[in-house]
C-alpha cells in the first residue's frame, strides 16, 4: 500500500476529460476523483460511457481533452466486466491468480482465504459458480495489493443473495485496507447501500454527491424515474452483529449502522 502520508490526496482525479469516437461524444468534460479509504459508484443507462471512463482511469485509453492524474507508483487491482474461459482450458483457481503476475502459494491461499473460496484453490474456473468466479477475480485484483480497487459490474452472473455478500466484502476490504474502490454498476437496488459517493453518467456527469442526495437529484430521477428513486430509499437499521470478511459473524465487533436499500 502507498505510503499514509500521503492520504489526503486522491488516489487518481480526471479533469476536464472527453472523448469522442466516430462523431459520437462519449464523455464529454468529466471531472471525478477517488480518494484513499472511499467507494464511488459510476451509475448510469448502457452507453453512458462508464467503461470508456473506467479505460481511461486505467490508462488504458487517452482523453482527446483533459487529463488524468494519478498518484506516483499508484498499484491498481482491476476486476473487469467480462472474463470469457473456454470451457476446453483446463484453468485452475491457482493458475488464474498467477497468469499475469508471480504470487507464492501462501499468498495465494491468503487472499482466496480473504474472500471466502479458500476451499476452491485447485478446483477448475469452469465449474465455479458466478458468485465464486467472482471472489476468484476479486483475489486476482487483491494480490497486487493495490492502492485502487477498480471493479467493473462486480456482481456480473451473481445471484441477488450474492451480490448483497459481495458488496458488504468489499466494503470490509476497503475498510481492512484502507484502497480506494471505483466500482461500476447497474445494481440500483444495492448500490445505494453500498457505496460511499455516487456519480451518475450519461456522457457527462449528470450528478454526484452521497446516495441520499443523487437519488433526489432531477437529472436522476429523469434518468431513472421516479418510481425507482421511491423503491431505492434509503434508510438506517443496526445489527447487533458484525460480519468478517468471509461472512461469518464477528463476535467480538461492536454492532454498527448500516444504510440498505428497501
Amino acid at each position: 500500500m502507498a505510503d499514509s502520508n500521503i492520504q489526503s490526496k486522491a488516489l487518481v482525479r480526471c479533469r476536464g476529460v472527453s472523448i469522442t469516437l466516430s462523431g459520437h461524444t462519449i464523455l464529454d468534460s468529466i471531472d471525478v476523483a477517488v480518494d484513499r479509504g472511499e467507494i464511488v459508484t459510476l451509475i448510469g443507462p448502457n452507453g453512458a460511457g462508464k467503461s470508456t471512463l473506467v479505460k481511461v482511469i486505467l490508462g488504458l485509453l487517452k482523453p482527446e481533452r483533459g487529463e488524468v492524474e494519478r498518484l506516483p507508483e499508484l498499484t491498481v487491482g482491476y476486476l473487469p466486466q467480462h472474463l470469457h474461459v473456454e470451457p476446453v482450458l483446463p484453468l485452475t483457481v491457482r493458475r488464474m491468480l498467477t497468469l499475469t503476475q508471480r504470487a507464492s502459494v501462501d499468498d495465494q491461499n491468503r487472499m482466496l482465504t480473504l474472500v471466502g473460496v479458500s476451499h476452491l484453490a485447485d478446483a477448475t474456473m469452469q465449474s465455479l459458480s458466478g458468485g465464486e468466479r467472482q471472489r476468484v477475480l476479486l483475489a486476482r485484483a487483491l494480490l497486487r495489493e493495490p492502492d485502487l480497487l477498480v471493479l467493473d459490474e462486480p456482481t456480473q452472473g451473481v445471484d441477488h443473495t450474492g451480490e448483497a455478500e459481495l458488496y458488504q466484502l468489499i466494503a470490509d476490504l476497503r475498510d481492512e485496507h484502507g484502497c480506494g474502490v471505483l466500482m461500476v454498476s447497474h445494481d440500483l437496488h444495492l448500490v445505494m447501500a453500498a457505496t460511499d459517493r455516487v456519480i451518475c453518467l450519461n456522457h457527462h456527469v449528470c450528478c454526484a454527491g452521497e446516495p441520499d442526495a443523487v437519488q433526489l437529484h432531477p437529472e436522476y430521477l429523469e434518468l431513472f424515474g421516479p418510481s425507482v428513486a421511491q423503491r431505492l430509499a434509503v434508510y438506517t437499521h443496526h445489527h447487533d452483529h458484525h460480519h468478517g470478511l468471509s461472512g461469518e459473524v464477528d463476535a467480538e465487533q461492536p454492532p454498527t449502522a448500516e444504510r440498505a436499500g428497501s
